[in-house]
C-alpha cells in the first residue's frame, strides 16, 4: 500500500523539524527564504530556499508546526482523493514557489525590514484555495465554532491577510506569501482546467 502523498509531506516536515531543533540554526541559516537584499553588508539568498523554507518551522513554537501540518491535512488528503497525489504535489508545489517569490518581492515595496521566512503555510494557503474552488459548498468550522463554506471561508482569509500586510498590523506573519500561495494554486488550476478544455 502506498503512502499518500499528504502523509509524505507532513512526515518530511517532522523530520526536519527534528533536525532543526538540534543544529543550533544551522538549518536555518542555509535553509530558510533568505531575502534578496544584503543584511548587514552579507547575502544569505540561495535559490534552493524559494523551495526548502517550507519544510522549517519555528522550533520555538511547535504551534507553527501543528497548525501548518493540520491544514496540510485537513485540506490536503481531500484535495488528493480528488486529483490524484501527483497533482497534489504539483499544486502545492506551486503554491509554495509563488509564496516565496511573493515574499521576496513585495514586502520590501511596503518597507518591511528584511529577515529570513520559514513555514509551510504558503503551500497550505494555496490548498485552502484549491479546496474553495473543488468543493466550495463544503463546510469549514473556523476555529472549529464558525462553520461556513469553503469559498467564503478562501475570501475571508485572503482579505484579511491583504488588510494585515499592507497595513502591518501583524508583524512576524509573512501575510503577503500567504497571498502568493493561492495565486500559485490559481495558476496550476487554471492550467488544469485549460488542458481539460483542448482535450
Amino acid at each position: 500500500m502506498k503512502m499518500s502523498a499528504v502523509i509524505s509531506l507532513i512526515i518530511a516536515n517532522v523530520v526536519v523539524f527534528v533536525l532543526q531543533s538540534l543544529s543550533n540554526g544551522v538549518i536555518d541559516a542555509y535553509f530558510a527564504l533568505w531575502p534578496l537584499q544584503a543584511i548587514d553588508g552579507q547575502s544569505y539568498f540561495h535559490v534552493w530556499q524559494i523551495v526548502t523554507y517550507a519544510f522549517l518551522h519555528s522550533t520555538d513554537n511547535i504551534l507553527h508546526l501543528l497548525f501548518n501540518m493540520f491544514g496540510l491535512w485537513m485540506f490536503g488528503t481531500e484535495i488528493e482523493r480528488y486529483v490524484g497525489p501527483r497533482r497534489l504535489l504539483a499544486c502545492y508545489f506551486a503554491s509554495v514557489i509563488a509564496a516565496a517569490l511573493t515574499q521576496l518581492f513585495v514586502p520590501m515595496l511596503f518597507g518591511a525590514p528584511p529577515g529570513p521566512t520559514i513555514g509551510a503555510s504558503g503551500g497550505v494557503f494555496g490548498l485552502i484555495l484549491a479546496y474553495a474552488i473543488m468543493f466550495p459548498k463544503r463546510k469549514v468550522a473556523v476555529y472549529f465554532l464558525i462553520p461556513m463554506p469553503t469559498w467564503l471561508f478562501a475570501t475571508l482569509y485572503a482579505a484579511i491577510e491583504l488588510f494585515q500586510g499592507v497595513t502591518g498590523s501583524q508583524s512576524g506573519v509573512a501575510h503577503f506569501a500567504h497571498l502568493g500561495g493561492m495565486v500559485g494554486s490559481a495558476l496550476v488550476l487554471a492550467q488544469w482546467r485549460l488542458r481539460a478544455r483542448f482535450r
